[in-house]
């Protein structure tokens, strides 16, 4: 079993229900780079089987309230906040992500990711450059879990929603989706990256969409734009990943919603990067 020998010692925490497809790439990730020990995988409901790989991880369970979309985003981030207040007794670093989400230190640095954020940070979170990975619809075959996801996978939206404080270094109270420290600035750190891969497979994403008890919840509206991520990919040039990252990071904290001056700006040309060769084996 890996282990810590950095001296900060990081939990990494996701809540889950209903899912069997990233939730197993979740425990071999994260237990690659902190130990399976240090993750804390919260169950959105009582009826929720067990993953494998349950027995090394830290399992809790949480009776599942049936919300509309919106509200069920701030419950779930108010939840896991305080039980990442509770982690820092015992850590120095809560991590925080949807199951989907992959933290990834770039392969440039040439740290691993426990080894880079246990460096000394003056702040109370750390974002990641947001990347929504996608299923190039022309040219991308169906995913084989066999093998890393990046290796099957050259593209990414460059977006917003995805540069998320997700990474905690003193107890914070996130909003909705990790989407923002209440009460707090964000920091884009050079070396971090947050892939997203919920459109990674274009036939699992057809399976999520006709989920009746989502679909009841208000997340129609959120799939169908969702789904835009594979035309997008389709139709724009992709501009190579490291002529892009550092302009992206520029942007984004410039140009700030105006009704949520605490959030990344969205850059309006949904920008396509290709993902550069370094990170293919790391997920």
């Amino acid at each position: 079993m890996h282990r810590q020998s950095e001296t900060k010692k990081i939990a990494v925490i996701s809540m889950v229900r209903n899912d069997d497809f990233f939730t197993p790439k979740w425990i071999d990730y994260y237990s690659s780079q902190f130990g399976s020990e240090n993750l804390y995988l919260v169950l959105d409901g009582m009826d929720q089987p067990l993953p494998a790989g349950h027995d090394k991880i830290n399992i809790i369970r949480e009776v599942h309230k049936p919300m509309a979309r919106l509200k069920g985003d701030m419950y779930r981030a108010r939840l896991v906040s305080d039980i990442a207040k509770g982690l820092f007794d015992t850590y120095d670093i809560v991590i925080a992500s949807d199951i989907d989400e992959f933290l990834v230190c770039d392969p440039a640095s040439g740290k691993t990711l426990a080894a880079y954020l246990s460096q000394p940070f003056n702040r109370s979170s750390l974002s990641a450059l947001g990347l929504d990975v996608g299923q190039h619809p022309d040219h991308d075959q169906e995913i084989d879990f066999s093998k890393p996801f990046l290796q099957q996978r050259s593209y990414a939206h460059v977006s917003a929603r995805y540069t998320k404080a997700n990474v905690a270094l003193s107890p914070v109270r996130w909003g909705s989706g990790y989407h923002r420290v209440k009460g707090k600035n964000f920091f884009i750190d050079p070396n971090l990256f947050l892939f997203h891969f919920g459109m990674v497979d274009y036939n699992h994403c057809k399976n999520k969409i006709s989920d009746a008890e989502l679909n009841q919840r208000g997340w129609t509206k959120h799939f169908n734009r969702r789904f835009g991520l594979f035309e997008i990919i389709r139709r724009k040039q992709a501009i190579p990943g490291d002529r892009f990252f550092a302009k992206a990071r520029k942007r984004q904290n410039l140009f700030r919603p105006f009704f949520s001056l605490n959030k990344p700006g969205m850059l309006r040309e949904k920008p396509v990067i290709e993902i550069p060769e370094r990170f293919k084996d790391i997920v």
